[in-house]
């Protein structure tokens, strides 16, 4: 089968674990870096000829050859530049896996999301970064719950306790800007917990929320998100990011039903108890291998594990002419969901969801560029 071309659009820090990933993946190569920074894309191709792969090409834009029909673009550049980029990318012809979250707010989102029918017309793929859903942990809880095995879902708990350094904001004139972070602890760090919320639970109905700064200076955003989801199904939910909790610990997600619950911790599966279903589960070791338990040893390179799921899958997707896992509407829910929270913490009531799927709220947070 024919080697698909990737180009790396963001030479960052998730930029190169991207890059990583790509050269981990037998069907996939790193043909082209874009990033304006010409000190950036230099190193990120070096990093890729280091590796013993070929250089890639280098350009200062998408532009030209950097956009190759058929080919993959990866978008890692500042989160408000997300949708402008894919959209170049995908008008050429060109598949993208485009980083969390899908751009800043809901009407940028939107713009892309509702273009995904077109574009799936035409034969491409176009997904968004969400390799927790990829995580063992992860599938063997939502099989369960989609099995029936934990009963009717009634409540859940996230919560995700980072500590960033005020160092970390201060590293790029982007970090902690509403134009082009779209948002702190929770759009920043907390966005994939957010789309296992989704994913698990469903659609939320109405979202209550607070929002606080409290640790760091010279951000507009926030780096504590509180937060109550009510989901179409009468679930209820918790949902707790912060980027002022020092040291900083795992991210926990607890799921609970009227015949079973689910703890996963870091990642890795604490608690599995589904007694109802086909296949009931007694205990977390009988879900998945020892390594993917809560305690067991976490290789160095988990993060480009993730992320290389990920990209098995648009590959799949690509070859069977199937979506992707991971679609442009799952990542507009999950920004959404986020600005959800924003705008309940703005006005200081609860807010509809479907107010803020719709646009009815978007003028209430000053997200966009």
């Amino acid at each position: 089968m024919t080697t698909i071309p990737v180009t790396v659009v963001g030479a960052g820090i998730i930029g190169e674990t991207h890059a990583d990933a790509v050269l981990r993946h037998t069907r996939l190569r790193v043909a082209a870096v874009v990033d304006p920074d010409a000190a950036a894309r230099d190193a990120l191709a070096a990093r890729v000829a280091d590796a013993g792969h070929p250089a890639p090409e280098r350009f200062a834009d998408l532009a030209g050859g950097a956009l190759v029909p058929g080919g993959l673009v990866t978008v890692c550049t500042p989160t408000g530049l997300h949708v402008e980029v894919a959209e170049r990318a995908l008008e050429a012809g060109a598949h993208v896996l485009v980083e969390k979250p899908l751009d800043t707010a809901p009407r940028i989102a939107r713009r892309l999301a509702d273009r995904a029918d077109a574009f799936a017309a035409r034969g491409l793929v176009a997904s968004v970064v969400s390799q927790h859903r990829f995580d063992p942990a992860s599938v063997a809880v939502a099989a369960a719950a989609r099995a029936g095995g934990l009963g009717r879902l009634t409540s859940a708990v996230a919560s995700v306790p980072w500590w960033r350094a005020q160092s970390y904001y201060d590293s790029a004139e982007w970090r902690g800007t509403w134009r082009l972070d779209g948002g702190g602890a929770l759009m920043n760090q907390g966005v994939h917990t957010v789309d296992l919320l989704l994913w698990l639970l469903g659609t939320p109905v109405t979202v209550s929320a607070f929002t606080a700064r409290l640790a760091h200076e010279g951000i507009e955003v926030e780096d504590v998100a509180v937060a109550v989801l009510r989901f179409a199904s009468g679930a209820l939910a918790t949902l707790h990011a912060t980027t002022a909790g020092h040291p900083g610990i795992g991210v926990r997600l607890q799921v609970h039903g009227t015949a079973g619950s689910a703890v996963i911790h870091d990642d890795q599966l604490e608690f599995l108890n589904a007694t109802a279903g086909p296949a009931p589960v007694e205990r977390a070791a009988d879900a998945v291998p020892a390594g993917e338990l809560r305690g067991a040893a976490k290789p160095d390179d988990s993060f480009v594990q993730g992320h290389l799921r990920q990209y098995d899958d648009v590959v799949a997707a690509i070859d069977g002419g199937r979506p992707p896992g991971v679609g442009l509407h799952d990542g507009l829910l999950a920004v959404a969901t986020v600005y959800a929270v924003y705008a309940s913490a703005a006005l200081g009531r609860p807010v509809a969801f479907d107010d803020v799927l719709r646009g009815a709220l978007d003028d209430v947070v000053e997200v966009t560029r």
